[in-house]
Parts: structure tokens; sequence; C-alpha cells
């Protein structure tokens, strides 16, 4: 009986004294946390998607929390809304960014690129893009696999199977960038998402010659540089046989496309354009000719 009395009291005191020791370890080491974090981590979308360019959305509230400037922190899933309850809440000054949205800077579809091979591997464009240059021999070019439209969280991409290229549903699209990363032929791109939804852009990414552009593609661009001559806003430039359109500086006056000899230049969500007819010449009267006696 004293030694089972024994051993309790020993135990009790081993656990008395752990304990002892734990409460005064934790105190010494303890890691104090602004509770703050915690208000902005509830008022962020818990999507963790990575845009904000943070593994989640607690790691984005912290750097939110710790910084000094959130001039160039921006969360595109919530947008300038949130970003704004951010501010309130940190008592922080925060400036309004353009809403972006993801395009594909590729038109070779199926009747525009003739396959000269068949991939037999496994389904995906890293792994594809890796092994060489594709089925259709253009280096650049969309690869068709889908590793775009399955890393997106937003159901914002889809592949359209008869052009073989994926398609944005521009109204899913958070611009979280998350396609722009998965895409090892970099044809994704985010622009900026104008309040009617309006885009002009050189849908192609191919940076070879003319020539051998238009070999492996049919609306390829070639660096003629003619919608480069014909922009007076400065919004064109040519840089390794390829045209871009800077869209924060294109004005959309839509010289630009009519000029493109391969289509190249995409105009969506814009109004048709007015068919012109040229005005009729007048036709001078034919006056009769007068013989030498009259």
């Amino acid at each position: 009986m004293i030694i089972i009395l024994y051993t309790v009291i020993v135990l009790v005191t081993v656990g008395v004294v752990s304990a002892v020791v734990l409460y005064f370890v934790a105190q010494k080491f303890k890691v104090y946390e602004d509770p703050r974090i915690d208000t902005v981590n509830e008022a962020l979308p818990a999507a963790n998607c990575g845009g904000c360019g943070y593994p989640g959305c607690r790691n984005f509230a912290e750097a939110l929390v710790k910084a000094d400037d959130m001039s160039v922190m921006f969360c595109p899933v919530g947008g300038n809304t949130l970003m704004m309850t951010v501010a309130q809440i940190l008592g922080k000054a925060v400036d309004a960014k353009d809403p972006l949205v993801a395009v594909i800077c590729c038109s070779g579809s199926f009747d525009h690129r003739s396959r000269t091979s068949v991939y037999d591997g496994a389904l995906s464009c890293a792994i594809q893009h890796a092994l060489y240059t594709g089925d259709t021999d253009c280096p650049y070019g969309c690869l068709a696999c889908g590793d775009c439209v399955v890393s997106c969280k937003f159901e914002a991409l889809a592949m359209n199977p008869k052009t073989g290229l994926p398609v944005v549903v521009d109204a899913n699209c958070s611009a979280c960038g998350a396609c722009v990363k998965a895409c090892p032929r970099n044809i994704i791109e985010l622009r900026r998402k104008d309040k009617k939804d309006r885009k002009i852009f050189v849908s192609c990414v191919n940076k070879d010659k003319g020539g051998i552009a238009k070999k492996y593609c049919a609306v390829a661009c070639t660096g003629c540089t003619k919608c480069f001559k014909i922009c007076k806003y400065d919004a064109i430039k040519i840089e390794n046989n390829l045209a871009y359109i800077n869209d924060k500086a294109c004005k959309m006056c839509r010289k630009c496309a009519p000029e493109c000899a391969t289509n190249v230049i995409l105009e969506l969500n814009l109004p048709p354009r007015k068919v012109t007819s040229a005005p009729e010449k007048e036709i001078a009267p034919v006056r009769p000719v007068m013989s030498e006696e009259e």
C-alpha cells in the first residue's frame, strides 16, 4: 500500500514540476501575433490561389499587417474593393489598380496549323514542351493539353475542341495568374480589363522570321511593321520579329488591325466596323466629235 502511495506522490510531483517548467518555457519563447492578422485574414477571399504572390491568404494577411507600404500589394480575386477594406482595417493608404483579365496570345487553331506528327504521351503541356516542339512543329504555339485549365480554380478556362485552343470566360477570371505560370509556352497574358471588356492585342508569340513563322502557322505575326508605322500613340513595338500592343498606351483607334496581313491582331467585344462604300466617280459627258467642216 505504501509503495502505491509513494508511486502516486512521485507521479504527481513529476507532473506538477513538468507543468511549471513547460509554463515558464512557453512564456519565455512565446511568439506574439498581431490580432489584426486574423481580422485581415477573415476579410480575404480564402481562395489561396497565389495571385498575390504569397503561398496563401494567411501569409498575405501577415505581409499586409507588417508592410509599411501597400502600394505594391494586391489581391486580384478581391480587387480594389477588398484592398480598400483591408486599408481601413490597418489604417493604411492604398491606390486603386486597373482590373486585369487573361488573354490567349495564340491563334494557331487546327485550321491554321497543320499536324506533322502525333503525340502519344502524358497529356501535359509541360511534358510535351520538354520533349519536342509539338505536333505542329511550331515551337511557340499552344500545345492544347490543357495545363492552364487544370490550374484555374475559378472555372475561367476551357478547351475548345474545334480549335484546340483555350477559351477565357472573362466573367469568371480573377487574374490570379495561375494559368500564366502553368503555360510552358507563355501564350497567356494578363492585360488591362476595359470597362466594356474591349481588347486589342497581337494573338501570336512566334519570334521567328516572317517566312519561317508563316510556314508553321498561317496566322503568325511576320513582324512586317505595318501596324507599328500606322500607330500614332506609340502603343506598338516590334521586337524579335514580333509585334506587341501596350494595353496602357493603346487608345483603341483600331487602325492597326486592318493593316495586319495575317489578321493576327484581334479585336474582341468591339462594335463591328462600318462598311463605307467608295464614292461613285462622276463620268464626264462624252462630247461629240466635230468634223472639220462643222
